[in-house]
């Protein structure tokens, strides 16, 4: 490496303004302008070394970000705490990936060529160019030598190869279903993609439903070891874990298939649709289902309380409704209006809470278990996508079914009562519970055979007598669904294959990737994908048969792209895989990964599938991507989170014109807790350049000294004020090593280097008194370990304070300092104990050790013990950091 000292370096036309006299005053501008320029030469300053190299690894990462056009604030904040943390590890002697790169296809970028006439592709990469200057500008430590751009060939060539590797294993299919459909952006949303019923890019956008043919990815295979994996995840913050969970949504049940009773409706009158009707004559439980009966399954939770159900519930949208409806003018009127009633709940953002209404169909089923006919309910609080869209209603053990039966006076029969009220010490006629009684320790009653058997174990009967007769099974079912990586837009990954009249769906041979987007298209917000219009892209040759074939024109969803990206960063230019197994298996799973809690269940959970399906492909030996996760607080302006579509963004390049970039990245990380959200304050960036001025001006008036002294050992607490000097500089440096270790309280440990700072400049008439060897000496040992704690927070500043003290080596490999933990530990305080006024002990505490910590060391003091013994304490009084007083009597 290159020295650091600028006054060494060979003159050039660049090195002259770097030799000029530095004025007295703190001028960030100059300062950072001119150290810029020094490290943008100096390539090597922040590549990783090979693996193996006898350092151990470490691999931080921020998540890689969309190229808007500009960062903001928020941005500044992220990337300010993943390069802290690369900086510190650098000095810890580690050898250390900290990569960066641009999720750079997407809707956004779609959008923004239809509003600015520019094609997406030139668009974004302005906006790399940009943004790559701005992340340089702020002194971030990024390796741009492996830097990935998800939008060019060399990668989403291997996107689509990931994408064909899926198809051989049976991961990726097509099929048509009911998707979720963005009106505004013009494509369809993956579930994940669907924030309280509306689009995840348009919070008022309500997300409509259409059948279309789309890809899909088998997500579902890996759903029950994506939630066994949390477990294994410790130092992911528990409410990612729990999104994750919630959203997988691991469900233990049965599936039981209610019959629909072919029988037309008879029943009239006041009662009609609200309660169950007797069996079909001669029904007998377990009997053969006859071959044309329509079948309606229902997955259940508690199966035991079957014989409790008194009405049937669909969605709106079930087939069966559908079905109906066609036949009934009333009733189609009614469920559309259910499903109007669902959408708008959706807007609303809570699809559970909504007002319950519904409807009777006319229909009956026929429970399988008891045979009664219960009648069919449309409910608007079913939804089509959760479970099968159809739901026994068991009103008197289940919150939401009471309540809609109570609306509608359907019958509430209760089928499980508590243990305790059952069992035959009981006497007397059991006391009827508060409804709804879900509890599952408790024994059936009103459940034929079942009756006085325990929940868990009529639980289990009842689901093998079920599949035993050909009617249901115990069930494991998962809210988590496939994902639909099908995009009806232009800026994305096209997805490699082919439609052949004679071989149907043919994959793109791996020879012939990538499949290249085209540059010259016609992008409009028209249904359909623009590449649908390009007549060049669609024909093309089948390479099974020679035959004319059509190519698919979706694109991938954005989510696909960053679903790997971090893979590739350790292996950026390999041109003949997407990566080499053996720098994987050197640099994985990433030590630590820092992001937004939003992304707990889009890229978080696609990032985890990918990683398992790499590794069962070979391509990798980890399970999970990232060991570590921290997700930091937002940055709020106004009111909200500072972004461009609330236009309350603050420029960092406005804040570094201002205040210079160290100041502007320190107050991102001081001015709150880094896992809290920060309320922007542009006088607190002020307040932290006044700070770093502070340091500047102190280290320059020791640079003589501590130049001087160059290779000395350090000094010695050889009086009062070099004892309180090194103790506190000791306990910074104890601090905030230990900060970095653990959780990262950054924002004290800005607040420790200032109280520091304020120490030596209270000293500093003190030290003028001193021999001057002996302050030059105190001063030498203070002010480069100042230096070095400022160092992760202000790599600017520290690296001229390090250049100008005299210090050798480039400052990102110095060694982090070291503390003495006799000097880093607190002094103990002398705290007299009385007893009824009369000093009996003296107890040793830490300061502020708190009233309660200062009574209980008094009184286990032998002494004090021995002084109160057989006597009863009044009370005790507790006079903080200073006095304990035991009044006895």
């Amino acid at each position: 490496m290159p020295p650091t000292d600028v006054k060494n370096q060979p003159r050039s036309s660049e090195t002259v303004a770097m030799q000029a006299p530095l004025p007295d005053r703190y001028d960030p501008a100059e300062i950072e302008v001119r150290w810029q320029q020094r490290w943008d030469a100096e390539p090597e300053l922040y590549r990783a070394e090979p693996p193996h190299s006898g350092k151990p690894k470490y691999y931080v990462l921020e998540m890689l970000p969309y190229p808007s056009g500009q960062l903001h604030m928020g941005h500044v904040r992220n990337y300010a705490i993943g390069d802290a943390l690369a900086r510190y590890m650098w000095m810890q002697g580690y050898n250390v990936l900290h990569p960066m790169g641009w999720d750079a296809f997407g809707l956004p970028a779609e959008n923004a060529a239809l509003k600015n006439q520019t094609p997406p592709r030139e668009w974004t990469l302005q906006n790399i160019a940009h943004m790559r200057r701005q992340m340089c500008r702020l002194g971030l430590s990024y390796d741009w030598q492996t830097e990935i751009t998800t939008c060019l060939p060399d990668y989403y060539r291997w996107t689509q190869w990931f994408f064909l590797r899926m198809l051989e294993h049976g991961l990726a299919f097509r099929k048509k279903s009911k998707v979720n459909w963005c009106p505004l952006c013009a494509t369809v949303l993956a579930n994940e993609q669907v924030i309280d019923g509306c689009c995840w890019r348009h919070e008022d956008t309500v997300v409509e439903q259409r059948d279309l043919e789309q890809w899909f990815l088998r997500t579902t295979r890996y759903a029950q070891e994506l939630l066994d994996g949390l477990d294994h995840l410790p130092d992911w913050p528990e409410k990612v874990r729990t999104m994750q969970r919630n959203w997988i949504g691991r469900s233990e049940g049965a599936t039981i298939e209610f019959i629909l009773d072919p029988a037309p409706e008879t029943e009239t009158g006041r009662d009609r649709g609200k309660v169950p009707l007797p069996p079909p004559e001669g029904f007998v439980a377990g009997a053969p289902i006859a071959p044309d009966a329509v079948r309606i399954p229902v997955f259940t939770t508690r199966v035991d309380t079957i014989f409790g159900a008194t009405s049937l519930q669909l969605a709106p949208q079930h087939p069966l409704v559908q079905q109906f409806a066609q036949a009934d003018e009333r009733l189609a009127a009614e469920v559309a209006s259910l499903i109007e009633e669902q959408k708008k709940a959706r807007e609303a953002g809570d699809p559970g809470a909504i007002d319950k209404h519904g409807t009777f169909t006319g229909h009956y089923a026929i429970n399988p278990f008891s045979g009664e006919r219960v009648p069919i309910w449309v409910a608007n609080y079913i939804l089509l996508e959760y479970g099968t869209g159809a739901v026994m209603s068991v009103p008197a053990h289940d919150e939401r079914d009471f309540e809609f039966a109570k609306k509608y006076g359907l019958e509430v029969r209760i089928v499980i009562l508590p243990r305790r009220t059952l069992e035959p010490a009981a006497a007397g006629k059991p006391d009827e519970p508060v409804l709804p009684y879900t509890e599952e320790d408790s024994l059936l009653i009103n459940s034929g055979e079942y009756n006085s058997m325990g929940c868990q174990e009529a639980q289990k009967k009842l689901a093998a007598f079920a599949e035993e007769h050909g009617f249901g099974k115990t069930t494991v079912t998962f809210r988590l669904k496939d994902w639909g990586v099908s995009r009806q837009r232009y800026w994305g990954a096209p997805i490699p294959v082919l439609y052949c009249p004679k071989d149907g769906i043919v994959p793109v041979p791996d020879d012939q990737l990538p499949v290249l987007l085209p540059e010259q298209v016609e992008i409009t917000q028209q249904d359909g994908s623009p590449l649908s219009r390009v007549p060049s892209f669609v024909n093309a040759t089948c390479p099974r048969c020679g035959g004319p074939a059509r190519r698919e024109t979706d694109t991938m969803d954005t989510f696909v792209d960053s679903s790997w990206y971090f893979y590739r960063y350790p292996d950026a230019h390999n041109a003949s895989a997407p990566f080499s197994r053996e720098k994987i298996d050197y640099w994985f799973p990433i030590d630590q990964y820092i992001g937004g809690v939003e992304h707990a269940i889009l890229h978080l959970i696609y990032s985890r599938f990918w990683t398992r399906v790499m590794r069962d492909l070979g391509l990798v030996g980890n399970d999970e991507p990232a060991i570590r996760l921290f997700t930091q607080g937002m940055v709020i302006s106004n009111g909200a989170k500072m972004s461009k579509s609330r236009g309350n963004v603050v420029s960092p390049d406005d804040m570094i014109a201002r205040y210079g970039a160290d100041a502007a990245r320190m107050y991102s990380l001081f001015a709150a807790p880094p896992d809290r959200d920060l309320d922007w304050q542009e006088d607190g960036v002020a307040g932290v350049s006044r700070f770093l001025g502070r340091v500047y001006r102190l280290a320059m008036r020791y640079r003589d000294a501590v130049r001087s002294q160059a290779g000395q050992p350090p000094a010695a607490p050889t009086s009062p004020l070099a004892q309180a000097l090194l103790r506190k500089l000791h306990q910074t440096i104890s601090k905030i090593t230990q900060d970095f270790a653990g959780r990262w309280h950054f924002n004290t440990d800005i607040a420790a280097v200032m109280e520091l700072v304020n120490e030596i400049t209270a000293a500093e008439a003190g030290l003028a008194e001193m021999p001057p060897e002996t302050s030059a000496r105190l001063m030498a040992t203070i002010v480069p370990s100042l230096i070095l704690l400022l160092a992760p927070f202000a790599p600017y500043l520290t690296a001229e304070l390090w250049s100008e003290t005299g210090g050798t080596g480039v400052l990102l490999r110095q060694p982090w300092p070291g503390f003495d933990p006799d000097l880093a530990r607190e002094e103990e305080l002398e705290i007299p104990v009385q007893v009824n006024g009369k000093l009996r002990a003296v107890v040793r505490l830490l300061p502020d050790p708190g009233s309660e910590a200062m009574q209980q060391a008094a009184l286990a003091e032998p002494k004090v013990q021995a002084a109160i013994a057989g006597k009863q304490v009044v009370k005790v009084v507790v006079v903080p950091n200073k006095l304990i007083n035991i009044v006895v009597k």
